[in-house]
């Protein structure tokens, strides 16, 4: 298919052999439509569903940040952009973590048995 349009672009009046510039360009301007729809658009609904996930955190939510770490919310910074999470209940330990670290709420519910 694109041989013909290549062949119908190059042919001219005259037996000239101009190329069609769309036809040079059709190529180019597919990658770009392929690469978008299976790239770029998937890549900016997930940092926008990551954005309201960590714009809705509130405190005693259990969170699991990008390093595998997993605690409840403690406090948030919004001054710093900060979240203290509590990893150990035994020991009361404390780790401070920027809000962008955070990967995702864990869910507590366990699948249900057939």
């Amino acid at each position: 298919m694109f041989s013909i349009i290549l062949q119908a672009g190059t042919q001219a009046a005259g037996g000239a052999a101009k190329p069609n510039p769309i036809a040079q360009f059709l190529p180019f301007i597919l990658m770009f439509v392929i690469l978008y729809f299976l790239i770029i658009r998937p890549q900016r609904k997930r940092q926008k569903a990551q954005q309201i996930l960590i714009d809705n955190l509130k405190i005693n939510d259990e969170v699991i940040t990008n390093a595998g770490m997993i605690g409840k919310i403690v406090n948030i910074k919004k001054d710093k952009n900060t979240i203290l999470i509590r990893v150990d209940d035994t020991t009361g330990t404390k780790i401070e973590f920027q809000r962008s670290a955070i990967a995702g709420i864990v869910n507590d519910e366990k699948p249900k048995a057939k």
